[in-house]
């Protein structure tokens, strides 16, 4: 729950899921204000959350101590700029969620009077099970440190990163991660179902599995090893298949992935060749 005036700009899926998110831990509706451009997503929240949103950006922002941008990266200078001075007014911290969109422009766009702070949510935060990874560089204080740390808890965990660019291995691990395991789910379930299974019970078993397995991933110490080789008896089944998955390279095709998304990352954020 956060006692502070908070505005997010944007009230697409992560605007909403923080909106809910903070509604969920007890942060009172009126300390929230919704900049949001589009009728259809101003009705949407009114209708699933109650919440009012305007179309003013700048009446949004008016009075926050806090701001969460949540637009589309390609958005993020259009509807910054116009806001430099209210945000400096209000010596508001800004927030941005936005992939890609470096502290360097968001401090151009907002002004050097303004700190600026990046996080990286994941898709789970839609349920308030995500994790977000963080950075803010050193002019952003403590306390405003802990205050953002509170606000994105709203959506799951929250770690915190040393280096912007480190941003770009949460993006490939945890942001782009939901993916990865959804396609080792239904590669499983198409598997299952070459090997004689109807499809709606392979997929079922696939998706039970992939849910019980993180939930107890998350119970235990995180020593992912060690869960492995529990599941995997000496002989069995499972090692079995294990040896396939390891001889076929997976750890060397998931590093690739993973270094893909990453250069993918940098590669979005730098500026455009003229």
């Amino acid at each position: 729950m956060t006692t502070r005036r908070l505005c997010i700009l944007g009230a697409g899926n992560m605007g909403r899921a923080l909106i809910s998110g903070l509604l969920r831990a007890g942060t009172r509706a009126e300390l929230i204000s919704v900049g949001e451009e589009e009728a259809a997503a101003r009705a949407t929240l009114a209708r699933e959350l109650g919440i009012t949103a305007s179309a003013d950006n700048e009446a949004a922002v008016s009075g926050a101590s806090v701001v969460v941008l949540a637009v589309k990266p390609q958005d993020a200078q259009a509807v910054v700029q116009p806001l430099a001075a209210a945000l400096a007014g209000a010596r508001a911290l800004l927030i941005s969620v936005c992939a890609g969109t470096r502290v360097r422009d968001l401090e151009a766009w907002a002004g050097s009077a303004v700190p600026v702070m990046r996080a990286m949510p994941n898709r789970p935060a839609l349920l308030g099970a995500g994790i977000t990874g963080v950075y803010a560089p050193l002019k952003v204080l403590p306390a405003q440190r802990s205050t953002a740390e509170q606000i994105l808890k709203a959506l799951g965990e929250v770690v915190w990163v040393p280096t912007e660019d480190t941003l770009d291995v949460v993006t490939a691990l945890s942001g782009s991660g939901p993916a990865y395991f959804f396609l080792l789910a239904e590669c499983m379930a198409e598997a299952a179902t070459q090997l004689g299974l109807e499809h709606a019970t392979a997929q079922r078993l696939a998706v039970a599995t992939l849910y019980g397995s993180g939930l107890m991933a998350h119970a235990a110490d995180q020593d992912l090893a060690r869960l492995r080789a529990e599941v995997a008896s000496r002989g069995g089944t499972t090692e079995a298949a294990l040896r396939v998955l390891e001889s076929g390279g997976l750890r060397a095709l998931v590093a690739q992935a993973l270094a893909a998304a990453a250069a993918r990352g940098r590669e979005l954020a730098a500026p455009p060749k003229s």
